[in-house]
């Protein structure tokens, strides 16, 4: 059978391309995730980059290391609907810091039980605290927040931006950011952050 026929039935699965979003995912290098494999890192990146379809029992290292199935790797992501439906009795509400008195924001988390996420969605409330008990956070990708209620200020780097309901913004949530309430009214926004 030619190269070119076992391309045309492999080539849809994108086993390369799972094999290096789970890698990424843990946070792994190639020499990394070679020592738990037993396979070398040149291997692996020619197996992510599609230069090498892997065999089922080098596929099977790679899927134990990841606690996955084979399955995993043979879903068409064409024919796939990732549909989660997160119904707001079963949703359930985080403080910002669990244990401390001074919560700047509870939220709950909108994209319960979907797999595999390409974003994460969260509704936030935001409670009055003092200015000098905010902690300052950040996390990889980007955020956008959408101010449904309310009147808050996002502190971004050191710069504070106002936002009454209906506004909106973008930022990168690498850089150390707050969000303080500002005024007595119910303020709440909807958070999506990118990793």
């Amino acid at each position: 059978m030619s190269s070119e026929i076992v391309d045309g039935w492999l080539r849809p699965y994108s086993i390369g391309e799972k094999m290096k979003a789970l890698r990424l995912r843990k946070k792994l290098g190639l020499v990394e995730l070679g020592r738990h494999t037993g396979l070398s890192a040149a291997l692996l990146s020619k197996l992510e980059r599609s230069k090498l379809y892997p065999t089922l029992p080098t596929l099977a290292r790679i899927a134990t290391v990841f606690d996955v199935g084979l399955d995993y790797f043979f879903s068409d992501e064409r024919k796939r609907h990732v549909v989660a439906v997160a119904k707001k009795q079963d949703r359930r509400r985080f403080p910002e810091r669990p244990g401390t008195a001074d919560v700047s924001y509870f939220f709950e988390t909108l994209d319960y039980g979907a797999t595999p996420k390409k974003l994460n969605g969260y509704y936030a409330e935001f409670q009055k605290v003092a200015k000098e008990k905010l902690k300052p956070h950040t996390h990889a990708g980007a955020e956008l927040l959408y101010l449904l209620s309310g009147t808050l200020v996002v502190t971004i780097g050191g710069y504070g931006y106002e936002l009454e309901g209906g506004d909106s913004m973008y930022f990168d949530s690498s850089v150390p950011h707050t969000y303080m309430r500002s005024g007595e009214r119910q303020c709440s926004a909807l958070i999506i952050t990118i990793p």
